[in-house]
C-alpha cells in the first residue's frame, strides 16, 4: 500500500516558507518537491482556507505564511491537507459471517482508534516551530543546498 505523504510534504514546505524572504510561488514548490504546480495549488488552497498561508496573484505574488510557525501544530496541517489515514493497517472483511473475523475486526477497531486518538493528541503538541528548531544551520536558517527553494 502506497504511503501518504500530504502531511510531510506541506510541513517541509511550510517550514520553508517560515524561513524564506517574499513568496513562494508554486512553481518554485513543485520544483522543490519535485510535483505538478497544479497539485501544489490545489494543497496550498486547503492551507488558504484554514488560514495558514495566504496567496497573491500575478508578478511577485505566490504563498505567503498567515500565521507564524510557532502557532501551527501538525495537528492543524493534517487538517488542512485532508486528515489522510493514520494507518495502512485495517480490517478485513472476506468472511463477513464469521464470528472470528468479527471479534478480530472489532479489536483491531477498538486498537486503531485509540492509537489515533493519542497519536492526534501528540500532533496538537507539535508546532512547526519546534521542527524548524531542529536543523537550523550556522547561520541561523533553514537553508540547505539539497533543497531547491
Amino acid at each position: 500500500m502506497r504511503q501518504d505523504s500530504r502531511l510531510s510534504r506541506m510541513l517541509h514546505v511550510l517550514i520553508h516558507m517560515g524561513q524564506h524572504d517574499g513568496a513562494m510561488t508554486s512553481d518554485m514548490i513543485a520544483r522543490m518537491l519535485d510535483a505538478n504546480p497544479v497539485v501544489i495549488r490545489r494543497t496550498m488552497a486547503g492551507l488558504r482556507e484554514n488560514g495558514y498561508v495566504r496567496s497573491e496573484k500575478g508578478h511577485g505574488g505566490g504563498w505567503t505564511l498567515a500565521r507564524p510557525l510557532d502557532e501551527l501544530t501538525l495537528l492543524d496541517i493534517h487538517r488542512a491537507v485532508g486528515e489522510p489515514s493514520i494507518f495502512a493497517l485495517g480490517p478485513a472483511y472476506d468472511m463477513p459471517g464469521c464470528p472470528i473475523e468479527k471479534a478480530v475486526n472489532a479489536t483491531l477497531k477498538d486498537v486503531f482508534a485509540d492509537a489515533e486518538q493519542l497519536l492526534l493528541k501528540r500532533f496538537a503538541g507539535v508546532t512547526l516551530a519546534d521542527i524548524a528548531r531542529g536543523f537550523t544551520s550556522p547561520s541561523g536558517t533553514a537553508k540547505d543546498e539539497r533543497c531547491a527553494s
